[in-house]
């Protein structure tokens, strides 16, 4: 992606959520065409004169005065943000109120209310998870689609849904509402799946794509910054993605072939990420609470920290995924704690848990299982049954880097 998309895709969520709470989220719509407007209008002028010094201070001041603009046109004839009507009455009193709004630290504001709005109780967790990129995160449809292997017209209408259900209330939600424990919930939940999108990314172009984890981390930190929703379970997540995070250069190589957890290069882990992600953690301990996040930060902790595969404690991850088992208890999880399992206790250990899975089933298109399976006959000298779990795994592939990865360890089984 060129520098000009990622500015683009950085700064629209910002722009929107500045110019959502002067329109109003009836009024979305209009905002969305300020941001287009402002973009296309960055491109033309920018081939001209080139990038300005400060293109995100050029983006903002453009949005700023296209809203101007449009209040000063249409403020009779459409209805605005009722506690702002007033304000917008007149020419002196509204270039200063849209001169606040778009203040930095407003916006900063505003993005996380707007955060918490896409995460209704009333839209459905999938579309939860496309609103928010759509309008935090500046993807495109077709993008959203492509990334959680959906048709555009399913992610339209998702979309179209859940824009309809925010311009029912009209105004973005209020960090001081009774419900904010179930959206803050809510947001974790849609910030975790973004990132993990990215880190394991089901797109049929990549198996990666550390611009959906960098931005589920951008929108983490802004949860950090207010006290109302920096609680022990927002530590958790984010340590969760910093660890994580923190060896995404060493997953693959320069010729873009997945690397496995036990040959990757670990100088190439990002200790400054590391050492993040470890004082989040250690924040996250402040409370009472227990949640995923915290189990599986913990686990990401313990991985970060390990000189090598063999000097991993994998018998405390096993402990930990017991203890994640008791609190969201699945497939995908119970895999992950049967391949800690056959690290800790050998690989026959590991294929009994496997085939011990309650719900197995639910893992049918799961490449993961067979590949699971596939490491662990390897391991036990079944090479022929290796071989096998390989070549499902990689038929079962969700794109051509996956699919190349699970068949080269097919290879490796079959010689």
């Amino acid at each position: 992606m060129e520098r000009s998309e990622q500015l683009f895709r950085h700064e629209s969520g910002r722009i929107v959520a500045a110019l959502t709470r002067i329109f109003g989220l009836d009024n979305l719509a209009l905002a969305e065409d300020v941001v287009q407007d402002t973009f296309c209008r960055a491109i033309e002028v920018w081939k001209l004169r080139g990038v300005p010094e400060n293109p995100s201070a050029w983006l903002m001041k453009a949005a700023k005065n296209r809203a101007i603009d449009l209040l000063r046109r249409e403020r009779t004839a459409r209805r605005l943000v009722p506690e702002l009507e007033r304000l917008l009455e007149s020419e002196w009193t509204m270039v200063a109120t849209v001169n606040e709004f778009f203040r930095a630290e407003t916006i900063k504001d505003d993005q996380l209310r707007m955060m918490f709005t896409c995460c209704d109780p009333q839209i459905s967790e999938e579309a939860q998870v496309a609103l928010t990129l759509n309008l935090l995160a500046g993807f495109t449809v077709g993008e959203i689609a492509s990334s959680f292997l959906s048709k555009r017209a399913t992610i339209e209408k998702r979309i179209e849904r859940a824009k309809k259900v925010l311009a029912a209330n009209k105004r973005l939600f209020d960090l001081s509402d009774n419900d904010l424990p179930v959206r803050l919930s809510a947001v974790h939940r849609t910030l975790y799946l973004l990132f993990n999108e990215g880190y394991h990314s089901a797109s049929k172009e990549s198996a990666m794509r550390a611009e959906l984890c960098r931005e589920a981390m951008r929108l983490a930190a802004l949860l950090l910054d207010n006290p109302r929703v920096s609680t022990p379970a927002t530590y958790a997540l984010c340590a969760l993605m910093w660890l994580h995070a923190a060896r995404l250069r060493a997953r693959m190589n320069a010729g873009g072939d997945l690397i496995s957890l036990s040959d990757q290069d670990r100088s190439l882990w990002d200790a400054r990420l590391i050492a993040k992600g470890n004082e989040f953690l250690e924040l996250s301990a402040s409370g009472s609470e227990l949640s995923e996040y915290h189990i599986e930060a913990a686990i990401a902790w313990i991985h970060a920290t390990a000189a090598s595969t063999q000097d991993t404690d994998w018998a405390r991850i096993v402990w930990l995924y017991d203890r994640l088992m008791d609190i969201l208890p699945s497939p995908v999880v119970a895999l992950n704690r049967a391949i800690a399992v056959a690290q800790a206790d050998g690989p026959e250990r590991g294929i009994e848990e496997i085939h011990a899975i309650e719900h197995r089933e639910r893992l049918g298109s799961y490449p993961f299982l067979p590949a699971a399976l596939g490491e662990l006959e390897l391991r036990s000298g079944r090479l022929e049954l290796a071989r096998q779990h390989f070549e499902e795994a990689a038929a079962l592939a969700r794109n051509p880097t996956e699919r190349r990865f699970l068949e080269q360890r097919a290879y490796a089984a079959s010689r």
